[in-house]
Formats: C-alpha cells, sequence, structure tokens
C-alpha cells in the first residue's frame, strides 16, 4: 500500500456504507492504523461500520475538531515520514470541503506528501447534480450570516450573482435554523429566481425540489429542523 494521505469520505446520514463507498475503500482502510479526524468518536463508530472487525484498539487518532490546534497538525502527519499511511475522516461527506481537513492536506501538499482522495458521496455535487440548476458554473459558500439583516444582504448579492453570471450559488444551514432561511429566502429574493432544497442526501429522508420562489410560497414545506440541508438559488 502507497504511503500517503488517504481522504476518506464518509455517509451523509444512516445510510449503509455499500450503499456509496466502494469495496476498494474498505481495502484502503483496513490498512491504515492512523486517522486524522474531526471527531474521534464518529470516526470510531464510521469504521466499526465499514468492517466490525477493524482494530480500533490498535489504532491513533488525532483530533481536527473545532478545539484542535491547527498549529499542531504539522504534527499528525509524522507517521507519512515514518512511510505509514494516514487516513482523514471528517463528520459527513468529503473531508477538506467544507471541513478543517483542508488545513491538513495543504500542509502535506507543502511537504510533498502524496495526498489521495477517496471515492464518496459529496452532498454539494450530489445537490447540484439534482437541482437542474447550472451545473458547468457554481459556487458553494459555505453558512450565511446568522443576523437576519445581514443574512438577507448576503442572499440578495448571490441572487445577483446567479442572474448576472448564470452561476448557481449553493449554501448551507445549521439544521435548527434551516426554517429560518427558508423564511428569509422566501422573503427577500424575487418570485422568478429558482431556489433548490436539497436535504437529508441519499438517506430515507432525502428531499430535492426545485421551484420558482413564488411557486415555494405556495406549497407545504417539508420539516427540516433536524435534517442537513443544501440550498441552491439560480436563474
Amino acid at each position: 500500500m502507497e504511503t500517503a494521505l488517504y481522504l476518506i469520505p464518509v455517509t451523509l446520514g444512516d445510510t449503509p456504507v455499500s450503499q456509496v463507498l466502494p469495496a476498494y475503500n474498505h481495502d484502503i482502510i483496513m490498512n491504515i492504523r492512523h486517522f486524522i479526524v474531526e471527531n474521534i468518536r464518529s470516526a470510531r463508530r464510521f469504521l466499526r461500520l465499514v468492517d466490525s472487525g477493524f482494530p480500533i484498539d490498535d489504532s491513533t487518532f488525532y483530533e481536527m475538531g473545532k478545539h484542535a490546534q491547527t498549529d499542531q497538525f504539522a504534527t499528525y502527519l509524522k507517521p507519512l515520514q515514518q512511510g505509514l499511511p494516514i487516513g482523514v475522516i471528517s463528520e459527513a461527506g468529503c473531508p477538506a470541503v467544507a471541513d478543517p481537513g483542508a488545513d491538513v492536506v495543504a500542509i502535506a501538499q507543502q511537504r510533498g506528501f502524496r495526498v489521495i482522495p477517496l471515492v464518496g458521496p459529496s452532498s454539494m455535487i450530489m445537490a447540484v447534480m439534482a437541482s437542474g440548476l447550472n451545473g458547468q458554473s457554481f459556487a458553494f459558500n459555505g453558512y450565511l450570516p446568522v443576523d437576519e439583516s445581514d443574512r438577507a444582504k448576503k442572499l440578495k448579492a448571490l441572487e445577483t450573482r446567479a442572474w448576472n453570471e448564470s452561476q448557481t450559488q449553493l449554501f448551507i444551514e445549521t439544521p435548527y435554523r434551516n426554517h429560518k432561511m427558508l423564511d428569509t429566502l422566501l422573503r427577500t429574493l424575487r418570485p422568478q429566481t429558482r431556489l433548490c432544497v436539497a436535504a437529508g442526501i441519499t438517506t430515507a429522508d432525502e428531499y430535492i425540489h426545485t421551484h420558482t420562489i413564488q411557486d415555494w410560497k405556495r406549497i407545504k414545506l417539508p420539516d427540516l429542523s433536524k435534517i442537513p440541508s443544501i440550498f441552491l438559488i439560480g436563474k
């Protein structure tokens, strides 16, 4: 097995691993004993889902979550210097995308280590695929401002870009604020702007619909208060 930093995608929810990850990932994961993870508990749970016999107790985990110090990330890569592979695991989906794993990858690239991304679900790409909006030019904007006034201003700016540049604009929100986001979207955007709500992708609760703002106002909205969602706007 090649010595490299392997970027290991995880499921987007309670979806069977075999449904969204290729068998090749299993073979790679079973040969790694050093992992840089966003959350140790969820990473250990994921590894057991990949293979119930995974040797958790023989593995070392380095946390890169909200309390981790980025200046320590370089030390996490020491196993690579010893010829040992390292895996990077985020909380959901693909690591290093809207995720602190990007800092780890940047250091690995700067130091000349091989970085290998594995195949797995990306909620952003899958949302664009299913939206019917422009898939040739799109931008991910992460989280928008929490303050309602600032959020509305940001949404208007994104809408202007969507119309002027024909560029699909993607953004996310913390699940418990999804309904506030929807409310702001419906009150702020022009009637003919198209909005896609992509929630619970790959899970049993999957909901992906695209309508104009004026049509969304006539539709009974789903309960998204606990479901990770991506919002996309376009013309």
